[in-house]
This record gives structure tokens, C-alpha cells and sequence, in this order.
């Protein structure tokens, strides 16, 4: 990938301060309708079932971001790439895992517990995984020497922009159950319906930087999210885990969470042009793969059970 244009960081996706302001209010939206499905029992259960927890735990933030290195040591794209990469896989897992894990009939209270932790995790782990990578990676470490970028910065967005919401989520579970059952439904899936107007329509306002940069985001970020998926179902191989478990881990590995990657991209970035496009691009890609993924899975699912009865 030698190739790639360097001028790619000379690019500015039409992204202002007010839909800043408005990616933080959804994903802090998304996080408080995920908190509202979690209770402690979620948290126990990684010490129920230790093997799956350090299992999906291991996956999410060892392998995919040591992966995310070597990828990226094989294909050498252009620096502003390399880094939207190390951040994207050092961000937590995607806000639909849960969603699509239940699709593909997976085990989706592993998902829920998984996606606990991660939330929990990565307010240490995305800030800690992306200065240890970024800064291991010659071309990145210059870049972001001349960007000037303090870890504790974005440990603070990442408090707010997730663990905010979390607590607040767990706390009206907590204290207010009639209330949380009275609007878990409709919070939740309007939080989604939300989130996915918002990916569509901040696409189409980028249509035509998506197709001069399509060339060289595409096969990047289509081998970065398929190994991701790929070492999720590795791990669980590696742990022997059963068939749902592994659907599980190769979810929530491969999807990852594009929306926070934007919201850094943009506060301490400047929306530097080669990570805001790989970022952009997963945040779409993320959803057609996810949903190809655990489509893929229901049919097969349906289709043993047809033979089962039949």
C-alpha cells in the first residue's frame, strides 16, 4: 500500500462543530439505552464464567490491536490511515453487537457481559492501546508528536462521552425500575433508528469525498474488520469455546465503535483527513458486514433447524 496518496490528510469531511455536538449526544443517548439492559449480573457473570470473559476480554483489546499493528506493518498505508486504524482498533466494541449477536443467534448475554466490560475497559484501554501503537509505528509517531496528543485528554472525552451515560443508565435501573421498564423498549430502539439516520445521512453529505478516497479505504478497512471477526472466532477456538460463544466473540471483536473513534477524530484531530475517512468508512462498513455476518448465521440457524423438524 506503499501507494497510497499522502495528501489523503489534506481532506475535510463536511463535519462541523454542531454535528460534533450531535455524534456526542447520540452515542451518549446509545450508551444510556445500553446501560438500561445492564444490572450487576452482568458484571458477576465474568467471574461465573471466567474462561468466556478473559476469552472476549483478551480478543477486544490484546489481539485486535496487536493485529490492527501488523496490518498495518504489512500494508504500510499512509500515515493519517495508520493512526485512524490504531485508533478505530483500539475503540471499544460497536453499539449494535448485542442487536446483531441476538440475529445470528448467538449467546447474547456473553454479548451484554462483554459489552459491560468494554465500556467499562475502555476508558483506559483505547487511550492506553493507541499511544503504545501509535507511538511504536515510526510514521505515526511523528505524526502525532507534530499533533502534540496527551493520553489523559482523551482519557477525560472518553469518561464523558461513555462512562457518564453508563452510570447514569445503571443508576436509573437501579433506583428507578418502573420507569426503566417503561422506556427501555423505546430508548433503545430509538437510539438505533437514531444513530443509523445519522451514519446514512453524514454519508451522503460525504458521498463525493467517499468516492476519491473509496479506492484506497475499501480493502483496508475490509480486511481490518474481517481479521477483526476472524481473531474473535480464533480466541474462542483458542479457549474451546461452543458455537455461540465463538459468534459472540467474532462480533463483538470485528465491530467496533466508529461513532467515539469520530468524536476523538474530531476534538483532538482536527478531523485529520486519513483518519476521519477510515473512521467514516467502518462506521458504514460496520453495518453492512454485521449484518451480512449474522444473516449469514440466522440462515444457517434456521436452516439446521428446518432439517431437525423435517
Amino acid at each position: 500500500m506503499q501507494g497510497t496518496p499522502t495528501n489523503i490528510d489534506d481532506i475535510q469531511l463536511n463535519f462541523s462543530a454542531d454535528n460534533l455536538f450531535l455524534l456526542n449526544f447520540i452515542l451518549a443517548f446509545l450508551m444510556y439505552g445500553i446501560a438500561l439492559n445492564l444490572t450487576w449480573d452482568d458484571f458477576r457473570r465474568l467471574f461465573e464464567y471466567p474462561r468466556k470473559a478473559i476469552a472476549g476480554v483478551l480478543s477486544q483489546w490484546v489481539v485486535m490491536p496487536l493485529m490492527t499493528y501488523v496490518l498495518i506493518l504489512v500494508l504500510r498505508p499512509a500515515p493519517g490511515i495508520a493512526l485512524g486504524m490504531f485508533l478505530l482498533g483500539a475503540c471499544p466494541g460497536g453499539n449494535m453487537s448485542n442487536y446483531l449477536s441476538s440475529i445470528a443467534r448467538g449467546n447474547v448475554a456473553l454479548s451484554v457481559t462483554l459489552t459491560a466490560a468494554s465500556t467499562v475497559l475502555c476508558v483506559v484501554m483505547t487511550p492506553l492501546n493507541f499511544a503504545f501503537y501509535g507511538n511504536l509505528y515510526e510514521p505515526t509517531r511523528q505524526l502525532m508528536a507534530d499533533i502534540s496528543i496527551e493520553p489523559w485528554d482523551m482519557f477525560g472525552s472518553v469518561v464523558t462521552i461513555l462512562g457518564v451515560p453508563l452510570a447514569l443508565g445503571m443508576l436509573t435501573v437501579q433506583f428507578l425500575p418502573r420507569f426503566t421498564a417503561i422506556i427501555l423498549r423505546p430508548v433503545r430502539w430509538l437510539s438505533l433508528v437514531i444513530f443509523i439516520c445519522f451514519i446514512v445521512f453524514a454519508f451522503l453529505a460525504n458521498y463525493s469525498i467517499f468516492l476519491q478516497v473509496i479506492g484506497v479505504i475499501f480493502l483496508l478497512v475490509l480486511l481490518h474488520n474481517g481479521l477483526g471477526m476472524l481473531a474473535g472466532w480464533g480466541m474462542g477456538a483458542a479457549f474451546r469455546l461452543d458455537f455461540e460463544d465463538k459468534k459472540c466473540l467474532s462480533i463483538e471483536t470485528g465491530i467496533h465503535n466508529a461513532a467515539l473513534g469520530l468524536i476523538l477524530i474530531f476534538t483532538f484531530f482536527e478531523g485529520l483527513g486519513g483518519m476521519a475517512v477510515v473512521a467514516g468508512w467502518w462506521g458504514i462498513w460496520d453495518l453492512v458486514s454485521g449484518f451480512a455476518v449474522a444473516g449469514w448465521w440466522w440462515y444457517r440457524h434456521e436452516q439446521q433447524n428446518k432439517k431437525a423438524i423435517g
